[in-house]
Formats: structure tokens, C-alpha cells, sequence
């Protein structure tokens, strides 16, 4: 398989360490940068699922509350309206302990997320 070249000199199949803040929907290559909660060690293109993901989940919520802004007394269940994004955050997690270094591996395994 030919290798890719990145724009920042990475090969497309690199693994390297990111740090991911999943309050922020953020994925770092520097961990200066911000605040962040897990590190992973990923690909480019499974990072790009991550940040898929992160963006999928803020498209979800923000639709929630606009539909909810519209049609504050309708008598939709907090789980109908929490399905989608809750989908969401379970695929994340997923992916984060799939991902994550064996620290983030054992915090998400311990706080029973991702499993």
C-alpha cells in the first residue's frame, strides 16, 4: 500500500498521541494547546472519524435545541429528544477506549463509558 504524505510530513497510517477533550469536541496534536481529558494514540483517519463524531453530535444537539426553542410545550420525552445524541456519545466513547492510551483505557473502563 502507497504510503500518503500529510501536510504536516506525517504518513496517513502514523499512529501518534493526540489529547482529546470531549467536553470541547476537540481532538490536539499539542498538549498545551488546551485543556483535554484523554489521550489516544490514532491515525489520521481515525482521528477524522473522532472529529466526525465530535461535529455529528453538535449538529444533533444544537437541531434538539432549536426544535425545543420552536416548541417549548410540546410533549416530546426527554428520551425521544435525547436518543440521538446519546447514540452519539456512546460511539465516541467507544472509540476513545478502543483508541486510548492504557491510562484513558482504564479511567473510561472504570467509569464505565465506552465498554
Amino acid at each position: 500500500m502507497p504510503h500518503i504524505d500529510l501536510a504536516d510530513g506525517s504518513e496517513a497510517g502514523e499512529r501518534k498521541l493526540y489529547y482529546v477533550s470531549v467536553a470541547a469536541g476537540q481532538v490536539l496534536d499539542d498538549p498545551e494547546a488546551a485543556a483535554y481529558e484523554l489521550v489516544i494514540n490514532a491515525n489520521r483517519e481515525e482521528v477524522n472519524r473522532l472529529k466526525t463524531l465530535f461535529n455529528d453530535y453538535s449538529s444533533m444537539d444544537e437541531a434538539q435545541a432549536f426544535h425545543f426553542a420552536r416548541n417549548p410545550y410540546e410533549t416530546t420525552s426527554d428520551a425521544e429528544l435525547n436518543g440521538g445524541t446519546d447514540e452519539i456519545i456512546v460511539q465516541i466513547y467507544r472509540l476513545l477506549r478502543e483508541l486510548g492510551t492504557e491510562e484513558t483505557k482504564q479511567f473510561l473502563a472504570s467509569n464505565n463509558l465506552g465498554g
